[in-house]
This record gives structure tokens, sequence and C-alpha cells, in this order.
């Protein structure tokens, strides 16, 4: 590529920075330059610390791939001495309890899923594959054949060379000071007295990330701590097992019951420790080094080794392994990484400034494959692998906050071992975001679950009651101890209901922006799948999609008037994107201005459902509510008891009713007169458990667990929301024909065949005795009496073939059907049903 090709500078030379570098010539693009504040061969940072295992089992499939890519990547750097820069020893995680053993099963379902080698083995394969273990102590283990060992320091090494010999340039002992913008774009970069040109900037600085993003004004946020690694004294058994200093034969090995990890190093141990308490580090007092003073004992990374912390978890190692009550701690090291408020990376462009992107938080594990993503989204503006598990834009404002980052970033490294159940909430901070009705739902027994720092009840004890009344064939059958965790059998009260009579749900925590201004309409136009130009008062489903045609977001769009639009949006990371190309759009379009407006603290919604919905609203309204008053997927301005509400003709779990929208100063007394003018028709509140159960009984999609960037709207099942008769070119359009000719995978409808077993998501679907697929939304249908699963599959697999769901190593047998499983004809959202029975 030219030199007239955007300038590209990239702030740190670890493992991130410099496989980028690489990532980009690979792609073609060599305007490249590489900052480095430390030596070259040393910089100072993770990378130069790192023990470098690489252990692949990951709930999320992108991260998966990325340790994948890793693997391959580091395999194929040959060095001077003929050999790669990657130790493929094998990867063994051992229980010591039942309940670890259990999760195992579940960890290997992931590899499965994602199509990685995995097995869980007995203690007696355990002990072949690490002798050194304490047969007394192992019940098993599972074995990642492929993990191993990163030579990262080497690896870097060779990227480097590779990517100067194309004509990157690399300038290590140069420390940045600043970074120019004008017009909301990055122009260079300063390090003191020096000015680069740049045309994007990078951020791959690790730890040191949150002072680059000060620099632009945006927040970066991640925690750096403190974490103990700790060598041995040569070990008896390991005499003449491996090459010196640092060679590894047997599998890498975590210990998670205690918070322990352990790799060959020669002849003695090297062990990593999670036990101890968390070390969070002060980037403005951490000690700093000249270029010339660094060396692999001294670097800024790596802090004095704390002894006393450490204890513990000597006596635990020697237990494990005894052969190592003949060692003794030779030396540690605190070495410091960097943790997030939900333990994932953070990748992507600032929604502050464009041309300035990240990529930090990023473990060596997924270096390579995250710069391989990251050097894509510069060149083609998409990743080819879904980044929306570590988007930098996934946080909300008050996730970002110093002290949310540091509580949460410090209870995740706590938990990094534990066993998570997927529905589990953190424990703190909490009680931060709540809805004007959380006094009300309080009032209720509301049982909250966590998301995005908002209280949202997943059911309501005040319906226990009812479980009395409710009839035997809405009861659902007992459930196993996991996927009964988080659960209530007042769900199906809930469900019931809903279905039967009208209840009240908090939908406030939905995301919604306001797109305003005389361009509104034609930026959306070009940007979504469906006519955005439509009269005033309708309401659209559509996507958003990236170039290459993958779907970036499903979002409802309602014209509210000729200058202004509501869409209910899935994250932070929609709002980034509409605000972006609002900026795009105002710029090449001086005449027609737009702007985008996060409306969701200062509102509220009600979804109010249920055959009984009209007769609650007859009571409240003097608007014609009727079937033909507001149609099906349509809005418009309504007073309910003298209060201003915009009212939409949705909903996601099936039933005839609306979302009622009203700002948050008058929502509280919404909630009381519908709640009231309810109570004669059997009204309830209802939570997030009846509602995912309704959602899927009737087919509806979920972003980001369902469908992703990875996939084309025809394979999701959402084809009906590219309107064909849009003849305007939309961002994706012209790929989508290409994309759903290649596509291999459909997203399909299971029902479980024993009718009462539970998956929760993510576990392996066998076709023919293969994995062949994965589950993505589960759940126990109360409507059709029978747990449903969706999962990706081959397109071979057709309707009624028998697969099975891998569920902590069990089968369970399922049947794949068409959706959706609940009023197929659509008659009950429409209002048929209705209609019918008022005739």
């Amino acid at each position: 590529m030219s030199q007239t090709s955007p300038r590209v500078v990239i702030i740190g030379a670890g493992i991130v920075g410099a496989n980028l570098a690489d990532e980009l010539v690979q792609l073609g693009h060599t305007n490249t330059l590489v900052i480095e504040q430390g030596p070259l061969d040393i910089p100072g940072g993770s990378t130069s610390h790192a023990p470098g295992l690489v252990f692949s089992s990951n709930g999320s499939k992108s991260m998966t791939e990325f340790a994948q890519y890793t693997i391959e990547k580091l395999d194929s750097l040959v060095g001077a001495d003929g050999r790669g820069s990657y130790l493929r020893v094998g990867g063994l995680e051992i229980a010591t309890t039942e309940a670890r053993l259990a999760d195992l099963h579940r960890r290997a379902g992931w590899n499965r899923s994602y199509e990685v080698e995995a097995h869980v083995v007995d203690a007696e394969d355990c002990l072949k594959k690490f002798p050194m273990l304490n047969p007394e102590l192992v019940l098993g283990g599972l074995y990642t054949p492929n993990d191993g060992l990163a030579l990262a320091a080497k690896g870097t090494q060779l990227v480097m060379e590779r990517a100067k010999a194309a004509g990157v340039e690399f300038r290590d002992r140069t420390v940045v000071t600043d970074i120019e913008q004008s017009g909301g774009k990055v122009t260079a970069v300063i390090c003191g007295e020096d000015r680069f040109e740049a045309d994007i900037v990078v951020s791959c600085a690790g730890f040191w990330g949150p002072n680059i993003g000060k620099m632009v004004g945006t927040e970066i946020p991640l925690l750096p701590l403190g974490h103990q690694f700790a060598w041995t004294t040569p070990a008896p058994s390991l005499a003449g097992i491996n090459e010196l200093p640092a060679g590894a034969s047997r599998p890498i090995l975590r210990y998670q019951d205690r918070d322990l990890y352990y790799r060959e190093w020669g002849e003695s141990i090297g062990i990593g420790s999670y036990a101890h308490r968390p070390m969070p580090v002060d980037l403005d007092t951490l000690r700093t080094y000249k270029p010339e003073e660094i060396t692999s004992e001294r670097m800024p990374s790596s802090l004095d080794f704390t002894p006393e912390d450490f204890a513990a978890e000597w006596e635990a190692t020697k237990e494990l392994l005894p052969d190592l009550r003949n060692t003794q701690i030779q030396r540690g090291f605190n070495g410091i990484f960097s943790f997030t408020p939900d333990g994932g990376s953070l990748v992507g462009q600032s929604k502050e400034v464009d041309g300035f992107f990240v990529a930090e938080a990023v473990w060596v594990t997924h270096a390579p494959g995250i710069a391989k993503a990251v050097a894509e989204l510069i060149t083609t503006g998409t990743s080819k692998t879904d980044l929306s598990d570590c988007d930098l834009n996934r946080f909300e404002d008050m996730q970002t906050t110093k002290e949310y980052v540091s509580e949460t970033s410090q209870q995740n490294f706590v938990e990094i071992y534990d066993i998570r159940h997927p529905l589990e909430p953190r424990l703190k901070p909490r009680n931060v975001r709540t809805s004007p009705f959380f006094s009300r739902q309080q009032e209720l027994g509301a049982f909250f679950l966590e998301g995005t720092g908002w209280e949202r009840p997943h059911w309501y004890e005040a319906n226990a009651s009812l479980l009395e009344q409710l009839p035997a064939e809405w009861a659902a059958p007992a459930r196993d101890d996991w996927s009964d965790m988080f659960h209530s059998p007042i769900a199906a009260v809930e469900a019931w209901k809903t279905r039967t009579a009208v209840a009240m749900f908090d939908m406030t925590p939905l995301k919604r922006v306001e797109v305003a201004g005389p361009g509104a309409g034609q930026m959306l136009q070009g940007l979504t799948t469906a006519n955005m130009l439509r009269a005033p008062g309708m309401v659209s489903y559509t996507l958003l999609l990236d170039a290459a045609g993958g779907i970036t977001s499903d979002i409802t769009v309602a014209r509210i008037s000729e200058e202004l639009y509501q869409a209910g949006i899935n994250s932070n990371v929609d709002v980034a994107y509409l605000d972006r190309e609002a900026r795009k759009f105002n710029e090449a379009n001086p005449g027609q201005w737009v702007s985008v407006r996060d409306i969701t603290a200062g509102t509220s919604c009600i979804g109010l459902w249920g055959p009984l919905a009209p007769e609650v609203m007859a009571k409240v309204s003097e608007d014609d509510m009727s079937n033909e008053g507001l149609k099906y997927f349509r809005t418009k301005q309504i007073s309910i008891a003298g209060i201003p509400v915009t009212a939409m003709r949705l909903s996601y779990v099936g039933e005839f009713g609306w979302e009622l929208y009203a700002s948050a100063d008058v929502s509280a007394k919404l909630w009381d007169v519908l709640f009231e003018a309810g109570q004669e028709h059997g009204i309830i509140a209802g939570g997030r458990e009846a509602f995912n159960s309704m959602r899927l009984e009737k087919g509806f999609r979920s972003f980001g667990t369902d469908m992703t960037s990875e996939h084309e709207p025809e394979q999701a099942g959402l084809g009906f929301a590219v309107k064909a008769t849009k003849t305007v070119d939309f961002v994706g359009k012209a790929a989508l024909a290409d994309r759903a000719a290649a596509a291999t995978k459909r997203l399909r409808c299971l029902t479980i065949d024993d009718g009462v077993s539970v998956v929760l998501g993510k576990e392996p679907v066998y076709v023919n005795g293969e994995p062949a697929g994965y589950v993505t939304s589960a759940t126990f249908g109360y409507t059709v009496r029978k747990p449903i699963a969706y999962a990706w599959l081959p397109k071979t697999v057709q309707t009624g073939d028998a697969v099975a769901i891998e569920y902590f190593g069990k089968p369970i047998a399922a049947t794949v059907v068409d959706d959706p499983l609940y009023d197929p004809q659509m008659d009950r959202l429409r209002g048929v049903s209705l209609a019918t029975s008022a005739s």
C-alpha cells in the first residue's frame, strides 16, 4: 500500500501493538508507525513478564476464536532456532470438588460448541498427564490438547522484524505526551518536541491505556491490578525432563478451587495466584524507569513480591504437588495486569473522537487474534470475528467512573476462577440505576437481577399467592439444581396471567434514543434495512448491518413526527454508532442536520400486554386504543389520566398491548393508575423470566445472544426485516446476496423431547452424533408446555430432525421444529383474536 494510505500510529509495542502492525502488513497496509516508551527488546509492560499460559476455554465464542488464532499464529512464528513461538503442551484444569468437576463438563461443552478439542478425563488420566499431582486430591480434569505456552517475548520480536522488513517504522524510548485532534478527529501524536501526523491512532498501551485515553477525552475503563507469580527451586522429579532455563513438556495446570495455576519452568514450577487480596495500582504513583534501566528483572509492570500474600497458597501448592515439599520459593513478583468492569477486553473506536481506536485489557491468550480484528476494522471497517463482547463502547457512563471501575474490576479479580451461573448478578455495587417504579416493585417483592447497572425484576413474590390458582397444565416441572438457580415457579404464574388476563412489565432499562432534525429520516434511511421515510405514526422493526452484511443490531424505529424519530436500541454501542454517523452526515450535508440523544434515563416504559389490556386502557384513557384506533406497529401520543404518553402498538411477549413511554417525573403515577385500573381484571406485574419465556415462544430474537455480526439476516430468520422494495442503498446492502449464499448455518428452534430438561445457553448441539452447533437462548415455554432452545445448526438440518444437546456431559434429546411455536398466524398480536371474541 502506498504512503498516501491513512497514516496509522500505534502506541505500544507489546504483543498487541506489534501484532497489530504485523496484521496491518498482512492486509497490505505499511504506512504505520509504532511508538514504544521502553526499549523494543523489553518494553516493560505485561508482555515482558507474562507467564504465557494459553487456556482457550471461554464462554464467549469470539474470545475462543481469538485464542485459536493466537495458537495458530504463534505456532507459525519460527525463530532462528527453527522453532515456533508456542509450546503445544496442552492444558489441564483439575477438579478437587464435585461442583468443580461438574463445571468442567460445562466448560468442555463450550469448547465443543466452538469447535475446540476438549476431553473431561478421570483422576488416573490427570496423573498420567501431570505425574506430580496428589492422587488423593484430584477427582478429574478438563484436558485441552492444543492449549499451551505462548513464548510471547519471542513471538513479539519476530512479528516486529517482519513488520520492519515490510516498511513499518518502530520508535522506542519515546513517550507519548499528547494526541492532537481537530474537528472531532485525531490528527497527530505528540512525543515531547516531536509531532507525528496520524489519521488513525491505536492505543495498545496496556495498563497505561487510561492515561492515553485522557489525551482525547475517552474513558478507558480498566484497573491495573497486581497479580502474584513465583518460581520454586528445582524439583527433584523434573531433573533432566525439560530444556533449561524455561522449557516445559507437561500441560499447563489450573487449580481453580484454590485460585492457582502452574507451568513447568525448566526444572522448577512457576506458580500464579489469584487467591490474594486485590492489589490496585495507581498509575500516578507507579514507579517508572529510564529505558536503559529496564531489565527482565526490573520493569514498570513488575512490582516487589509480597510473600505474606502467598503463604497460604504455597501450602496449598505443596499439598497438590507433594514433590514441591522438597523445594522453596526461589523468587517472585507481583505483575501488573488489566482488569475491567465485566472482565472483557476493550476494543474498537472511541465514541468521542473519530480515528482513535483502542485494544486494551488484552491478555496474551487473545492478543494476536484481537490484533487481527482491529487491523480488519481499520482497513475494511468490519471485523470477521464479532466484537460485541469486547466493544469499548458497551459500558454505560456510570460504568466508566473511577469508583465503579475500581470496585467491579477488583471483584472480577477475586471471582476469576469462581463457578459462576450465567444469571448470577454481581453483589455490588447495586441499586445504582433504578426505574421510577423501583419502590413499587420492592413493595411487590421483586427479585432483582442486574444488567448495565439497572435493577431488573426477574419475578415478583407478590404473585406467589396465585400459585394455588395456577391451572395444572401451566405448572412447570421441577428442574435440576443448576437450571433451578435464579428461577422461580412464580414465572409460570406471570406467563399465565399475561396470556389469559393482563400484566405490566417494566421495560425502562431497554435503551432508547431520539434521532431528530431535518436530516434524521435521510440518515436513518442509509443505515437501516427498512423504509424510514414512511409517514409519522409508523413503527418499523429493522436491522443495522456492517459493510459485510453482518447484523450489528436489531432496532425498532418509530417516526414520531416529520423530524423526530424514537429508536429502541440494544446498547451504548448503538448510541456510539448513531452518534458517529450523525457527525458524518452533518459534515456531508451542511443544510440537513441530525442530532442523537439518549433519552433512557429521563423516561420510562411500561409494557401493558394481555387480552384484557384494552379493558384496562379504556378505564384510564379517552383516546381510541382499539385495534383500529392504533394498529399493530403504529404509534401516537395519548393521555392516560392526564399523563402525556407515547404509545406504541408493540409486544415482545406475543400478546395484544402497548409499550407506554412517559417522562420520568410522571412515571410513578402512570404505574399506579394502570395497576389500580387493572385490579378488577386480575392485573399483575411481570418479571424478566416470564418475559423471556414468552419471547422465545413467539420466536423473537435477542441481539448479542441469538445473532451477532457473524450472521446475516436470512440465516438468523430475520430476512423479513430487509425490505425488498427499498431501492436506496444502505450499509451492508451490497454484501447481502453473497453473504447469504455463503452461509452454512441457520438459527433453528428446538423443543426438548423429555418435556422437562431446561438448558441455559452455549451448550453444544449434536447432529448424527457429532457436535454441529450450539444453543443461543433457552427457557421453559409455559404456554407450549415444554422446554425450548434456539441453536445455530447446519443448513442441511431439517424440521423434524432429531438432535442432542450436551448438558453437563450428558445428552438431552431434542427435535428441530418450525417457529414461532406460539400464535404463528400473528392473530393475537394483530388483535384478530380480540375482534373474534367481541363478535
